[in-house]
């Protein structure tokens, strides 16, 4: 008898943490299928669209295919053209006018070519017969050789990329492909670099934004705003970027088209964007901090999604979990967490990454502007991170599709009557959130 009330007992609390989502919402949740997830990220990490880098072809493509999907989602276009909010990066490419790039020991000489490397100065290099202490060669994570006049990145060449607005040249790197290098420094400790490089040229490349607002059916709160986000760009040319963050570009599409589908819409507006850049630097959230298309002091938070489909952690599985930046520097993680009870999925504070991953993705953007702004994944750290191997095969697709759901809750809280999160004033680490809040509401009065 007792074994039978205890079975009981457990059985109500189950029905009841059911009974919390309503059926409108549960119907919508049903809409979040891993099969549509797996059929959009096979796409969008397909190597028809080579990485998605920025600027690129492949990125283009990416960025009229989501907006077809906002298009089909029946949310309206709110960016200054239709569903794009248009940017520009200047890109800075090697000049190759009057180059040389030589390598000396003794007898000894190695000649790079110039179609081997990507050496984009502000200033003209002039080195001639500059020992390789002086010159900092770098592959992986630790240096070949040198830490002084020169850096360059030993590995596969990708574009320099930086922000013309913003006046500086941040995120430039030197890179030099050639296996033939290392080995000869490897070699000839003491090897000499004569290096002539021009000033690099300058262009700019047209990048866009991608944003659908689903207007919200409350006339006292439709004129406040919650952001679903993430980043839809990845490094381009061999990297198909699955996981970062091609899965958290289709999640904001699945969760769009649910809480789209539900009669009436949620109280609050909610605007799914989806930004270029982030692995140059922040370029696209950078951006619409600056020109946002909707009031930043009338925006109530923004939960970023960046790597939600690998479960295959390095710090082992993350089945039906998943951790938040910055979990104590708000209550908006609290809010997911206790959306995670209702589908399945624990959202906990991961103790080694939880703080020190705040900064690495576009949450940043609108937390400086003072926007209760954080960012949820599944696995921080997996196999082929930054890798060739990300590809969309590799994806937890039904472990994805619960994380979305809970997601998609969490969403619904914050687009409702209820009162908006809050940054964590007894945190040190918010402190500077705290105070961007602050003059934040100055605005309003």
């Amino acid at each position: 008898m007792r074994f039978f009330r205890i079975t009981l007992f457990f059985l109500a609390a189950i029905s009841f943490a059911v009974a919390q989502i309503d059926p409108e919402t549960q119907a919508a949740l049903d809409r979040i299928s891993a099969d549509s997830l797996r059929g959009r990220l096979s796409f969008l990490a397909s190597d028809l669209l080579e990485g998605r880098g920025t600027p690129s072809r492949g990125l283009d493509i990416a960025a009229e295919y989501i907006a077809s999907e906002f298009r089909g989602a029946g949310l309206e276009p709110a960016g200054d053209d239709g569903y794009f909010q248009d940017a520009n990066v200047r890109v800075l490419e090697q000049n190759p006018e009057n180059f040389e790039f030589t390598v000396t020991s003794g007898d000894k000489k190695l000649v790079i070519d110039p179609s081997h490397t990507s050496i984009t100065p502000e200033r003209a290099i002039e080195l001639d017969n500059v020992p390789a202490s002086q010159i900092r060669i770098i592959q992986g994570r630790g240096p070949v050789a040198g830490n002084a006049r020169l850096v360059l990145i030993a590995g596969r060449i990708r574009p320099n990329v930086t922000d013309p607005e913003s006046g500086r040249r941040d995120f430039v790197r030197n890179f030099v492909d050639s296996p033939d290098l290392v080995e000869f420094l490897k070699n000839n400790p003491d090897a000499k670099f004569t290096i002539h490089v021009s000033p690099a040229i300058e262009k700019l490349a047209r990048v866009r934004n991608v944003a659908g607002l689903l207007r919200g059916s409350d006339p006292k709160f439709r004129d406040t705003y919650v952001l679903l986000t993430a980043h839809y760009d990845h490094l381009g040319q061999g990297f198909d970027g699955a996981n970062d963050d091609g899965s958290g570009t289709v999640s904001v599409i699945e969760i769009a088209k649910a809480i789209a589908s539900m009669n009436p819409h949620p109280k609050r507006s909610i605007l799914f964007l989806t930004f270029f850049g982030e692995e140059r630097g922040l370029l696209g959230s950078r951006f619409y901090g600056r020109h946002p298309l909707e009031p930043v002091s009338k925006t109530v938070a923004d939960l970023n999604l960046e790597q939600v489909g690998r479960t295959d952690s390095t710090e082992g599985p993350e089945i039906a979990n998943a951790s938040i930046t910055g979990f104590d520097y708000s209550d908006l993680p609290k809010i997911l967490a206790e959306a995670g009870k209702s589908t399945g999925i624990k959202v906990y504070k991961d103790p080694k990454a939880s703080d020190p991953y705040f900064a690495r993705s576009d949450n940043q953007a609108l937390a400086d502007l003072g926007v209760p702004a954080h960012t949820l994944c599944v696995a921080f750290d997996y196999p082929d991170y930054h890798g060739t191997g990300d590809h969309w095969e590799k994806v937890d697709y039904d472990n994805m599709a619960k994380v979305d759901r809970a997601v998609a809750v969490g969403l619904l809280r914050l687009a409702s009557d209820a009162p908006p999160p809050k940054w964590n004033e007894s945190n040190p680490g918010a402190k500077r959130y705290v105070e961007a809040a602050r003059k934040l509401r100055e605005q309003l009065r």
